[in-house]
């Protein structure tokens, strides 16, 4: 049996149509269509109604979802504990947040090199609530995003947790002292977008102490980061993005009397991932999480 085919299968089926299994597999159309046709020749069964407008699996289709998973889940297992990992080749479509992107990303990128040199990596840099309608949607393979993922078909590794400080340009001139939470209410408070946990949890701390302050909304890390430096207003962030800035002075770290609830990271994928490979990929971020929380000697 064609292994490509019954992937082409299971692309079709999850994504619902013959065009986007395409785009998905880097291939044309034509090709995914004669694997199909060839996979139904071969089982002597119809997999999918096709109209003009959707496509739909048959009884049939529907019944094999289960043994494809498992045969392809098989085959990465194989092709992981046998094969030679430089051998080993595939794409997989990683969504990554921009914390990871400025803490330990470039350590895993270069170890997955080193580990899978065949290994093609296509990276999608955006925010939790997007990476995670892609992750269900079967448009990404690993998510590295704020997590756990609360759905039952999605496995979620733990990748560390990122304590919040807050920050402020130097130019500000607030006290030394330990500071209020109404002395930071009265500048602007710059976060994540809306639909963020962050932004979420900055706006319940505030909001139960009484307070509105004004809120500027960034999904880009780089740009909060400059906003605080220039004065703008106040913002809270892991230290670990932000080193560069405290080391140069245009970032100092406030003493407040109110924490913001740290941010939790994962690897998340789906249970029927096709093969091993988005595990290990998983399991090798993982590790390169943990190596980089532990201090340096």
């Amino acid at each position: 049996m064609d292994f490509r085919a019954l992937e082409t299968f299971l692309w079709i089926a999850r994504l619902g149509g013959f065009r986007l299994a395409a785009d998905r597999l880097n291939t044309t159309q034509p090709s995914v269509s004669a694997r199909i046709r060839g996979l139904e020749e071969e089982l002597g069964v119809r997999l999918f109604e096709r109209s003009a407008r959707a496509v739909a699996l048959t009884p049939k289709g529907r019944d094999l979802i289960p043994y494809a998973e498992r045969i392809l889940a098989l085959k990465g297992e194989m092709e992981a504990k046998i094969g030679d990992p430089a051998a080993i080749q595939g794409t997989i479509v990683l969504g990554v947040v921009e914390t990871i992107v400025h803490t330990w990303l470039p350590r895993l990128i270069e170890r997955l090199a080193q580990s899978y040199p065949a290994l093609t990596l296509e990276l999608d840099i955006d925010i939790t609530v997007n990476l995670l309608r892609r992750l269900i949607a079967r448009e990404i393979d690993i998510a590295f995003l704020m997590g756990p993922v609360a759905n039952p078909e999605i496995e979620n590794l733990p990748l560390g947790t990122y304590p919040l400080v807050w920050l402020a340009s130097p130019g500000l001139a607030l006290p030394e002292r330990l500071l209020e939470l109404e002395e930071l209410a009265r500048f602007p408070v710059i976060t994540f977008p809306r639909s963020s946990r962050p932004h979420t949890d900055l706006e319940t701390l505030f909001r139960d102490a009484g307070m509105r302050p004004r809120i500027h909304n960034s999904s880009s890390i780089a740009t909060i980061v400059r906003m605080a430096a220039d004065g703008i207003g106040v913002c809270a962030l892991p230290r670990q993005v932000v080193q560069r800035e405290l080391d140069a002075g245009s970032l100092r770290i406030l003493r407040v009397a109110a924490d913001l609830p740290p941010l939790t990271f994962t690897a998340s994928f789906p249970h029927a991932s096709d093969t091993a490979l988005t595990r290990a990929v998983s399991d090798l971020a993982l590790r390169t999480a943990n190596e980089h929380a532990q201090p340096a000697d």
